[in-house]
């Protein structure tokens, strides 16, 4: 039996519609996997075709904190402002 090891993605938030879940290794697999990012539900998919189990990481000792002070948008580039002639 294979693992999945994986962990949540640090730069997104519930309900963004983004893929939350980041592959960080895999082990007893010859799946090749060139999606980095990925759902929960497609996660679960692919660990059952390939009879894999996942193996959630922990994110950090702090991470949560950090998430918390941060504010909304943050780590979002920003648009270059070009000054007008005038």
């Amino acid at each position: 039996m294979g693992k999945i090891f994986v962990r949540q993605r640090q730069r997104i938030g519930t309900g963004e519609g983004q893929p939350r879940f980041a592959i960080v290794a895999t082990q007893g697999t010859d799946a090749k996997v060139y999606q980095l990012h990925i759902r929960k539900t497609e996660l679960e998919y692919l660990a059952k075709e390939l009879g894999a189990e996942i193996v959630y990481l922990p994110r950090g000792e702090h991470a949560d904190a950090e998430e918390a002070a941060r504010p909304k948008g943050a780590g979002h580039r920003r648009k270059r402002r070009i000054p007008q002639e005038g």
